[in-house]
């Protein structure tokens, strides 16, 4: 016999990284589990191995109070004495809480049987390690950092847990036991995967699933009506993003983005979405409104879930109402998620209450751009000098000049601050301090990479701090370690 040895390409990238661990899931269900050690740590391997339908033995002399409490709801069984004692034969798993002289002679007990063990803490000994989880079981997400930072697994966890709703957990059930229906009625391929995809999307609305299996095959296999959501993106930050927002940008079939909205945001959507950049940034040419009013409401009427993702927040300046009005008289469905504005996450990040009590009893938040690039022409000067009230004017890069001249014209002091801010919320933002007096000349020595906001008011005098510098990974680490 010939063998030929194909080799892979070596300009053929490979299907998968490397992998430090390879995360397998134990179907515990009926089998038994042995754990050796009676204290607390033992009690949370011995809780878990129970959770997951296991038959736990615990072998030893002393129990903690955890132990004792999962002995008294019938969750595990006592054994007091030795774990050398113990039936190997037929065990799934083995778990010790041993000394380091014990853990040698733990683990070589198990491997002559045959059994997966885990020695608590001591990574050396273990054959599988226990990761966090995210239980919304039948599914369930486990996270591994390989020993490394189980601190950092468990920030993943909490970030997974804000993104599955509670509800996912009876949607999974209810997949089960609709499998074998769905396979029976629906055809192979596009038909199947139109259903699962559908299922899906009503599994993330945060609703318990009503009705009967054949009901919810009925309703799920329905051609969906296409919708629209608007999504503000925030300035930014994709942190700054909602839970409502993220879940949008993860059940989308289009997203039509902005030029402002970040690379960290788009990652967060899901992957098969198609995304359509209608950039809109003054002095740069961009995709009408009309144009995008179109879009939105053809791909809606193909059944399309469409994300039109804006940067801040949709309803201010965002030109949200005249795209709302265009897709409701199409009686195309529209909602809103609205995002973090410029102004709260300039306030935010420096500090500063835009209403402190002292000396700001109002906002106003104005835009400082007409559709001619200019001011707009019916702006009431007289109430925006209001020496009281925080002014912030948005797209203001070209006007902050003559926003300064009427404001002064109308008897506000020279002397009032000013924040110039731009790419706020992002690495790269810009912010300057001046006086209402001296903005005119500050704009001619400055060259912005994004939008501007001019924020006006006593507020932004109550903190001199100069504005805080990022700390890079490693002196965030130096600072935490000293």
């Amino acid at each position: 016999m010939q063998i030929v040895s194909r080799q892979p390409s070596k300009a053929e990238p490979p299907r998968m990284a490397r992998l430090d661990v390879l995360p397998v899931f134990f179907d515990l269900k009926g089998k038994k589990v042995l754990v050796a050690g009676g204290e607390e740590p033992a009690a949370w391997k011995a809780e878990l191995m129970a959770a997951a339908g296991a038959r736990v033995s615990v072998f030893a002399e002393h129990f903690c109070e955890e132990m004792v409490a999962l002995e008294a709801r019938g969750a595990i069984q006592f054994v007091q004495g030795d774990w050398r004692q113990a039936d190997w034969a037929g065990l799934a798993l083995a778990i010790g809480d041993c000394s380091e002289e014990e853990a040698a002679e733990f683990v070589a007990m198990a491997r002559v049987h045959g059994v997966p063990v885990n020695v608590i803490d001591k990574p050396e000994h273990c054959q599988f390690q226990f990761g966090s989880i995210v239980n919304r079981s039948p599914l369930v997400v486990g996270i591994s950092t390989s020993g490394a930072a189980p601190i950092l697994g468990q920030a993943v966890r909490r970030r997974i847990e804000t993104l599955l709703p509670k509800t996912l957990s009876a949607w999974a059930r209810l997949a089960q036991s609709v499998r074998s229906i769905v396979l029976d009625r629906l055809a192979a391929g596009a038909e199947r995967r139109a259903f699962w995809e559908r299922f899906t999307d009503l599994s993330f609305s945060g609703k318990e699933p009503v009705g009967d299996p054949e009901a919810m095959i009925a309703h799920a296999s329905r051609v969906p009506s296409g919708r629209v959501t608007l999504v503000g993106a925030g300035p930014g930050d994709a942190e700054y993003l909602t839970l409502k927002a993220v879940r949008a940008l993860q059940s989308a079939d289009v997203i039509l983005f902005d030029d402002l909205v970040s690379d960290d945001v788009l990652e967060l959507a899901r992957r098969e979405a198609k995304r359509i950049l209608v950039g809109k940034r003054a002095r740069r040419a961009s995709c009408r409104q009309e144009d995008i009013n179109s879009m939105m409401a053809d791909l809606a009427r193909k059944g399309r879930h469409v994300v039109r993702l804006k940067s801040g927040d949709p309803m201010l300046f965002g030109r949200a109402g005249e795209e709302i009005a265009a897709l409701e008289a199409q009686n195309i469905p529209v909602s809103v998620v609205p995002g973090i504005s410029t102004a709260f996450a300039l306030a935010a990040e420096l500090g500063i209450s835009l209403t402190h009590r002292d000396c700001a009893q109002s906002v106003r938040f104005v835009t400082g751009h007409a559709r001619n690039g200019q001011l707009p022409s019916n702006l009431d000067w007289r109430a925006l000098s209001d020496p009281a009230t925080t002014h912030v004017y948005y797209m203001s890069g070209a006007t902050a000049p003559q926003i300064a001249e009427n404001l002064l014209a109308r008897g506000m002091d020279p002397a009032m601050p000013v924040l110039i801010a731009s790419n706020v919320g992002r690495p790269e933002r810009q912010i300057v301090r001046c006086r209402l007096d001296g903005l005119a000349v500050e704009m001619k020595g400055q060259h912005f990479s994004g939008p501007v906001i001019t924020a006006i008011g006593q507020a932004f005098g109550r903190r001199r701090a100069e504005t805080p510098r990022l700390a890079t990974a490693s002196e965030a680490v130096a600072a935490y370690a000293s």
